[in-house]
């Protein structure tokens, strides 16, 4: 587990820019945190970070699901604060993701179907601090982020 303070936008970027280089096809991160900690902020600039040019990341709030392609593999955002039921999701094709990046804010809310093997960034906002932590599911993902 990696924990570090997200001072400011530019420290957000800086995250995900370092993680970006680690990921590969079928990786999955949940990103866990409460409204307006972060969590599309840092899919924004994760996204910008695989792309080769600047690419406009609208929040799937209404969406629920935004199909990027990357020039390496698609990226697949999810936003689940809408769903009602965790089989939901089989309906927005969650099982055709192994092909790329999927990127899930709001995992909770795929209860059961929320991958085992899994990067968690957990974004925690106080009135001093916002901390990111990441938490890795597998050993695959322990061992990548010794890198980090």
């Amino acid at each position: 587990m990696t924990s570090e303070a997200l001072t400011d936008l530019a420290a957000t970027t800086a995250l995900a820019r370092r993680l970006a280089p680690l990921l590969r096809v079928g990786d999955v991160i949940a990103l866990y945190g409460d409204l307006g900690a972060g969590k599309t902020t840092f899919v924004r600039a994760l996204i910008n970070a695989l792309m080769p040019r600047e690419t406009e990341v609208p929040s799937p709030t209404y969406t629920i699901v935004q199909t990027y392609a990357g020039p390496d593999f698609p990226i697949y955002h999810f936003d689940l604060y809408r769903l009602d039921d965790p089989a939901e999701v089989l309906e927005l094709g969650w099982q055709d993701t192994q092909d790329g990046l999927t990127l899930i804010e709001w995992p909770v809310r795929a209860g059961r179907y929320l991958p085992k093997w899994r990067l968690d960034l957990i974004l925690d906002i106080s009135v001093e601090t916002r901390t990111a932590t990441l938490e890795p599911h597998g050993e695959d993902w322990q061992d990548r982020l010794h890198e980090f």
